[in-house]
């Protein structure tokens, strides 16, 4: 007594949920988390992924206030942002420039040594 319509609407909804529901289940029993992910990597990439997290992090970081400031902004997103613009040649094509980031950690990292050596002594006198 169901009309055509109501027929296909119901193997629509149905095909629609198996192909759905087979996606979320491969998804998840196919894609590692984070934690898998690194411990299948090699010792050296592993190393690499580590030394950069924090860079990583901080571009991340620096992305997020660039969004807020544009999203705070009466002006369209094409003229609000900081990121680099390749048809114009605008703006900066790092977020955060590298070879600064990692002196500045060499040197935090110095500093740190240089503040446990003091202590160190300190304690020895």
């Amino acid at each position: 007594m169901s009309s055509p319509t109501m027929i296909m609407l119901k193997h629509t909804a149905l095909w629609g949920g198996g192909i759905i529901g087979l996606g979320v289940i491969l998804y998840n029993f196919t894609v590692p988390t984070d934690e898998e992910l690194l411990s299948r990597m090699s010792p050296e990439i592993r190393a690499d992924v580590e030394k950069h997290r924090e860079l990583r992090q901080q571009e991340q970081k620096v992305l997020m206030d660039i969004a807020k400031k544009t999203a705070a902004s009466d002006k369209p997103i094409w003229q609000t942002g900081e990121l680099y613009n390749p048809w114009e040649g605008t703006g900066n094509k790092l977020l955060i420039d590298k070879i600064n980031f990692e002196k500045e950690q060499a040197e935090n990292k110095l500093k740190n040594e240089l503040e446990a050596l003091k202590e160190q002594q300190k304690k020895l006198k």
